[in-house]
């Protein structure tokens, strides 16, 4: 009898985990279409389906299937930490998700303005199909949707410890776009501009990687604003040394006998592979860095 009890009680302990699982699985769903939607709700210059359908857009494919990675990614804070009780995990995730979508759309327009500037995005995308432009926009939405997922995650904060969160992970990809000319001795917003897939390629690789360190500094619980400004300092500065130091480190051992600028920006044809490499050296460093940590 003892055996059997215990066999139903795993039992209903399985079912139940399964139903929850379901009914948040089915959330997410909801927060995903929300998030779709408000894509054209807050891009009205973009028509998805002309551009996906009707004329094969393949660069605001790359915006597009970014943007959803965006959501998911920022979505995916929500649903960090112990559980509360399905109703109250179900508010907060109703809440927090909501404001994820809400603060990616509103990163995008920023960023097309601090980080993009002086460029026309939708312009690049709907009219001439710059890929190169499409690479930044797709990376742009997959950093901030780290950085929102980190600002949503974890306990002992509020909506308003989120917002200043997002603020201060949106200034910190501004600020390191405008390092990160000065670390490249190349214009790579004209380049970019000129549709230069292996420039956006390496700017997008150091976009991603300043958000990975961003997400781990301030990714979990909240300690306190003292601890908390402390880590996410602290990561920052190890960003800012480490990451320049990364163009040193490609162009002496991976592309030996080239120069990194001169392959990206300095022939007729922009090498994308020596781009590729560039922009993943960024995020393999960051991920180093972060697993050091």
């Amino acid at each position: 009898m003892l055996d059997h009890a215990v066999d139903l009680e795993a039992n209903n302990m399985l079912l139940d985990h399964l139903l929850t699982a379901a009914v948040y699985f089915v959330v997410s769903l909801v927060l995903l279409l929300i998030g779709i939607y408000s894509f054209r709700l807050f891009n009205p210059k973009y028509n998805v389906k002309d551009e996906l359908v009707e004329k094969d857009n393949f660069s605001f494919a790359i915006v597009y299937a970014s943007y959803f990675a965006g959501v998911i990614i920022s979505i995916g804070g929500v649903f960090w930490g112990p559980s509360a009780g399905i109703v109250e995990d179900l508010i907060d995730i109703g809440i927090y998700g909501i404001l994820a979508i809400v603060l990616l759309n509103i990163a995008a327009y920023l960023n097309d303005w601090f980080i993009l500037r002086g460029i026309d995005a939708p312009k690049e995308i709907i009219t001439d199909r710059n890929a190169g432009t499409a690479v930044v926009l797709g990376a742009s939405s997959i950093a901030t949707g780290l950085v929102v997922s980190s600002a949503v995650s974890g306990e002992g904060g509020s909506i308003f410890t989120a917002l200043a969160f997002w603020i201060i992970g949106q200034l910190s990809l501004i600020l390191f776009s405008f390092l990160y000319q000065f670390i490249t001795p190349y214009n790579y917003l004209k380049e970019i501009e000129k549709d230069n897939v292996a420039a956006g390629l390496g700017f997008a690789g150091i976009l991603i990687a300043i958000s990975i360190i961003i997400n781990e500094a301030m990714f979990g619980d909240f300690p306190g604003w003292e601890n908390f400004g402390t880590d996410v300092a602290i990561d920052l500065m190890i960003g800012i040394v480490l990451l320049p130091l990364v163009r040193v480190f490609t162009d002496k051992l991976i592309l030996p006998g080239k120069r990194l600028s001169h392959e990206v920006a300095g022939q007729v044809v922009p090498n994308i592979g020596a781009g590729l490499i560039e922009g993943f050296v960024y995020i393999g460093t960051a991920l180093l860095i972060v697993w050091a940590l």
